[in-house]
């Protein structure tokens, strides 16, 4: 039976630390901490410890650094202008061209990084100005960035994906695999959105059509690039290595185009660099270690078994997946979608698996719930992060979203009534 007053106390204090402007790792560490103290005093408060390290010590988790690293490392070097130069040489010409370029380069670059503040900064820079010198206002130019880089969560490599898997035991490379398809389609829905709205708002690059000898030398530029994902996903798919391995093999990768190849990465930027990896990783496994701490007292109060005693009777996938994905979309707009997958991916598996639910399907969907979240206001993460990178104000920013954020959710609602086409790049490669 649930113990109410622990259920009202461990949230309670979880808000009012927040409230009071705490960050968020303290809230989940603090919060089960004085729920031992008061409703269970014989056990050990070294407990919550004890489940940190857990968190955090599980061997899959190790990518998640050096996936940081590989994309700290292309964020200095020239591999992101490399890919602007060659999407553009095929669409720059067209209505809507530097939109699209964007796009693609952002869901490109996002396959390469596997991470957004990597794309917002890599991407996000050198294409801002051009946009808004071919008259995109400069909301709506953020706010293309923004969600485009956000694709970077669905497409392989993907942290929030290793977190899912990490939480409930699913195969990594199945869901890496499994992601690119919903990737696709979002870019897609973005990339048609941006030709209408080039077409009605009569926006053109001013730039010619690109002949095929400068696509080719553009092709020949980007090749390396283009590369990456090839040779870390192909090893992951043909067996060659683990996705950990395969974060280890990114960093190489990296380190050999943009410092021997490239030769845009020095020696003396290279402190720097793995300074940013070491912040970034720590702020992650701080919120993967408070957010295990909580998720054990959330078992401790038996809340799971209560959450599947109130879905006991409920037998539609679809009705599920809406509640998982509505649950999802409304908290990561107030907090990091990490420590959200890592409390609620437990709790809600064995409701989806007891509904027939496909667990890749359902790790798709909370995947691209988190990512809606993350650019949702009030809180959305990558709001802020580009409020930081382009010196915008917070209106400024989220006020081109809405008609991208209506985009996503509607894609995450055919993703949802349609099993098939969430799975289409898994079924066909598999």
């Amino acid at each position: 039976m649930v113990n109410t007053g622990l259920v009202l106390l461990l949230l309670g204090c979880l808000f009012f630390f927040m409230l009071l402007g705490f960050p968020l790792f303290m809230s989940m560490i603090f919060s089960p901490l004085l729920c031992i103290l008061i409703y269970a005093p014989k056990v050990a408060t070294t407990t919550i410890v004890q489940e940190m390290r857990n968190g955090i010590g599980t061997f899959v988790l190790l990518a998640v650094p050096m996936f940081i690293l590989a994309a700290d490392i292309m964020g200095h070097g020239e591999m992101a202008d490399r890919l602007l130069g060659f999407v553009g040489s095929f669409v720059r010409h067209l209505p809507g061209g530097l939109a699209l370029t964007t796009g693609a380069t952002c869901t490109i670059f996002g396959a390469i990084s596997g991470s957004t503040q990597a794309t917002l900064v890599a991407i996000g820079r050198p294409m801002y100005k051009p946009m808004l010198k071919a008259g995109y206002s400069t909301s709506h130019t953020i706010a293309l960035v923004m969600c485009n880089a956000n694709i970077a969560l669905l497409i392989p490599p993907s942290v929030c994906m290793i977190m899912y898997c990490v939480c409930t035991g699913v195969s990594v490379g199945d869901l890496f695999l499994a992601g690119f398809g919903p990737g696709i389609i979002m870019f897609l829905g973005f990339a048609i959105y941006d030709v209408i709205f080039a077409k009605r708002h009569k926006l053109t690059s001013g730039v010619e059509k690109a002949t095929w000898k400068e696509r080719g030398v553009a092709f020949r530029r980007a090749i390396l690039a283009l590369g990456f994902p090839v040779i870390v996903l192909g090893g992951i798919y043909s067996g060659l290595f683990t996705p950990t391995e395969a974060a280890t093999v990114a960093v190489f990768y990296a380190l050999l185009i943009e410092g021997v190849v490239y030769r845009s990465l020095k020696l003396k930027d290279i402190p720097k660099i793995c300074m940013s990896t070491a912040t970034v990783t720590a702020a992650v496994f701080i919120l993967v270690a408070g957010g295990q701490a909580f998720s054990w007292i959330v078992s401790y109060a038996r809340i799971p078994q209560a959450v599947s005693g109130v879905f006991a009777g409920m037998t539609s996938q679809i009705a599920i997946l809406l509640i998982v994905s509505v649950f999802f979309f409304i908290a990561c707009m107030f907090v990091d979608s990490i420590p959200v997958i890592i409390i609620m991916s437990p709790i809600i598996l064995p409701i989806a698996l007891q509904a027939g639910i496909d667990p890749l399907h359902l790790g798709i969907i909370v995947t691209l719930q988190s990512a809606i979240g993350c650019v949702t206001p009030p809180f959305g993460c990558n709001i802020f992060t580009a409020c930081g990178i382009f010196h915008k104000k917070f209106v400024e920013v989220v006020k081109g979203l809405f008609p991208y954020m209506a985009i996503n959710i509607a894609i995450g609602l055919i993703l949802v009534l349609s099993p098939d086409l969430c799975m289409i790049s898994y079924n066909l490669f598999h």
